[in-house]
């Protein structure tokens, strides 16, 4: 069951939080010169040091969201750097995915954490239906504990729920995204791809347990 106490706390931390716009900056800009670093994976040195990586990808994702103002894009960028994965353009397909176009329908918290997983997990061959099958265990798995840790998947429900308390819809009207902005909304709602970041890491590593 989701702790709504402790979640609100992390969120009244997030929009207090002071953020080192320069150094998130410059990590952002390195990544975009240079591309997702391809790593060789040395799972028993990751398994040993999974605490210190879970929350190295969950400020990662924090920070990515106060950059980005992009829920699904820092979800995803945060566990792509950690592992290696991906290239920056999944970073653009994964452009209108905050909230399934921001009509308050899934989080990006969710969907970034699933394209991980899907890029970690899965296979290029549209016929290896093995990894298709353990992609899927993990993407039922990383539900599962989204929904106990935050008590939803949904945008407009979380909002209510975990951060604000309400419904604040950016798009609806210049008048809601200037509430929502005086609200510290982006501040706010980077808890979502923090944990997004960390249950999908998480799993990942889970995998590789000696």
């Amino acid at each position: 069951m989701a702790d709504y106490e402790a979640l609100k706390l992390k969120v009244q931390e997030l929009a207090e939080r002071d953020w080192d716009m320069p150094a998130i900056e410059a990590r952002y800009r390195k990544l975009a010169a240079e591309g997702i670093t391809r790593k060789v994976l040395d799972k028993d040195e990751i398994w040993a040091n999974r605490q210190q990586i879970l929350d190295r990808v969950q400020r990662w994702a924090e920070e990515n969201n106060f950059l980005a103002h992009n829920c699904a894009r820092s979800t995803a960028l945060a566990i792509m750097e950690e592992f290696g994965l991906g290239s920056m353009e999944i970073i653009k397909v994964l452009s209108p995915f905050p909230g399934f176009g921001l009509t308050g329908w899934m989080c990006g918290g969710v969907t970034g954490g699933l394209i991980g997983l899907g890029l970690y997990f899965g296979s290029e061959d549209i016929q290896d239906y093995d990894a298709v099958g353990v992609t899927m265990i993990s993407a039922r798995k990383f539900m599962s504990r989204f929904e106990e840790q935050t008590g939803d998947h949904v945008c407009s429900k979380l909002q209510e729920k975990v951060i604000f308390g309400r419904y604040m819809d950016p798009l609806a009207s210049p008048e809601n995204k200037k509430a929502f902005i005086e609200a510290k909304g982006i501040e706010k709602c980077s808890i979502l791809p923090g944990i997004g970041a960390r249950l999908a890491a998480e799993i990942i590593i889970e995998s590789m347990k000696p």
